[in-house]
């Protein structure tokens, strides 16, 4: 399998380069069970951030970064979730489609979480920001649910998303076009 060497947070990484359509291939930057990254990459993500109260993420990938942000910080954190589960009590709701994901998604909050994010300083954070429409989706939740975006961040930005000014991030992944 073909391969790309990512260096990140003091760290490198041989990532699995996959096909994402028939014209596009990327390389799969996975954090889960790399428990060294995510500390390493919170971690550097941490110093770029503003201040903030809360922290926000799409479920799934980025709920490793999340939780260790929320536990470097010492602040919470709140998934927006794919599904509504039975404890959410009249969620709230956005439809995204990413690039990694073959069919539109719905994003939900329960009014636990809406709570929460009301009226306080809210960080997105996120593994990879590529297409954007992920970050899109969380911003709208965000202020649906009444909170003030402060930053958005992720450990990659992908593709074009490298040239974006109102997101930070710690290094660049390129796209492998066919």
């Amino acid at each position: 399998m073909e391969t790309y060497t990512l260096k990140v947070a003091g760290l490198t990484r041989e990532l699995p380069i996959c096909s994402a359509s028939e014209k596009l291939d990327i390389a799969a930057f996975i954090m889960f069970s790399d428990v060294e990254m995510t500390v390493a990459a919170t971690t550097e993500l941490l110093k770029k951030a503003p201040e903030f109260d809360v922290i926000i993420t799409a479920e799934s990938k980025g709920i490793p970064l999340a939780y260790e942000a929320a536990r470097q910080s010492g602040k919470n954190y709140v998934v927006a979730r794919k599904s509504v589960k039975l404890y959410m009590t009249d969620p709230i709701s956005v439809q995204v489609k990413s690039i990694t994901t073959a069919a539109v998604q719905t994003l939900y909050l329960s009014q636990e979480d809406v709570a929460r994010l009301k009226g306080k300083r809210v960080l997105i954070l996120d593994d990879v920001i590529s297409t954007g429409e992920s970050l899109t989706a969380v911003e709208e939740l965000v202020k649906e649910a009444g909170g003030n975006i402060v930053g958005a961040g992720a450990v990659l930005a992908e593709g074009d998303a490298a040239d974006r000014t109102d997101i930070f991030f710690l290094e660049k992944l390129p796209l492998f076009f066919k």
